[in-house]
């Protein structure tokens, strides 16, 4: 559906309206860029954006019904439309006319296109006003592709700068960067650049080239220590240390790991789905079938015993001084 949108926009075949709905940035950003460069011609594209967690959605209908100066049509962007969501009465920072906003929808301005972005994971359906927004405009989904579907975008991503990666290759992308598709459309551009005359992109120089996070390092650094592979737990541990990372952070990271693993084995364990976990716990899920996938996975009773063992950890880091990184590493050195 979004390519079929984005397609439409190349060929200048534009909506009055657009809602664009979900948490995945990058459907945003990409989607109000693909407008922007249809619209560019010899002047420059008329933008205007709006605030609606802190101004009204009167400002976005005035704007829109105000005969662009330059161009045919103009690019108005509505960022947080709150109001399409489920929201305590009273508990709202900007009242909205609402009413207004209803019947302005039924005949759009047509010299303006019109952006509404509702950065949410679901919007209140009950509400007449997000029936008819969803009714009256062209509605952009903003999720994060789920498996094979996220490996066929990268597939067409790298495409695009006529180059290709190996299957294990988009597998560690994935694994290093996580499912954030901003972060990995970058590293993708990063590849294809180093690459030069070369064609595929292998697992080696993924490796070597892809930034790896905190948050991948800490949970691989849990997954060495659980699987007692103590080399490698201290091998990453140190690594981190030389890129100046505090001692103190690291325990905070492993601890909410261990927390989130622990709920979701508990969950899992209840007969929940993977979809149903990620929602429960809002946790990412990549991130929860990364845990569920693991080859020798911890029992309860070992995830409360590391949980407690850095409870300590962190008592000593925060009430004795001197060589502070000792106590981590002796805490990744003894087996449970």
């Amino acid at each position: 559906m979004v390519t079929k949108v984005w397609n439409d926009i190349k060929k200048g075949q534009f909506a009055p309206v657009y809602l664009i709905v979900g948490e995945e940035s990058y459907f945003v950003d990409e989607t109000i860029k693909r407008l922007k460069e249809a619209l560019h011609s010899e002047e420059e594209v008329e933008v205007m954006t709006f605030d609606l967690a802190e101004q009204p959605v009167d400002y976005v209908i005035d704007e829109a019904d105000t005969i662009p100066f330059f161009t045919d049509k103009k690019l108005i962007i509505a960022k947080n439309a709150s109001f399409l969501k489920a929201t305590e009465k009273g508990k709202e920072k900007i009242e909205h006319d609402v009413k207004r906003l209803e019947n302005w929808l039924a005949h759009p301005s047509d010299t303006s296109i019109t952006v509404f972005i509702a950065p949410y994971e679901k919007l209140d359906e009950r509400k007449k006003v997000t029936k008819l927004m969803k009714e009256k405009s062209l509605v952009v989904l903003a999720v994060t592709p789920q498996d094979n579907d996220l490996y066929v975008w990268i597939q067409h991503e790298i495409g695009s700068y006529g180059k290709a990666i190996t299957d294990a290759a988009a597998v560690k992308l994935v694994e290093m960067v996580g499912a954030d598709m901003l972060q990995l459309k970058m590293e993708l551009e990063k590849l294809a650049l180093y690459l030069g005359e070369e064609h595929e992109i292998s697992v080696q120089l993924v490796e070597e080239l892809v930034a790896k996070t905190l948050e991948h390092d800490a949970f691989k650094m849990l997954n060495a220590y659980l699987a007692n592979r103590q080399a490698e737990a201290l091998t990453i541990y140190h690594d981190l240390l030389r890129q100046k990372e505090e001692p103190i952070m690291l325990v905070g990271l492993l601890a909410s790991n261990i927390r989130t693993m622990s709920n979701v084995f508990y969950l899992l364990k209840k007969g929940y789905h993977p979809q149903q976990i990620s929602k429960q716990l809002k946790v990412h899920p990549y991130r929860v079938k990364m845990m569920i996938e693991q080859r020798n996975r911890p029992s309860e009773e070992r995830l409360l015993q590391a949980l407690y063992a850095l409870a300590n950890v962190d008592l000593q880091l925060k009430s004795v001084s001197g060589n502070r990184e000792r106590f981590l590493e002796m805490f990744l050195l003894k087996p449970l």
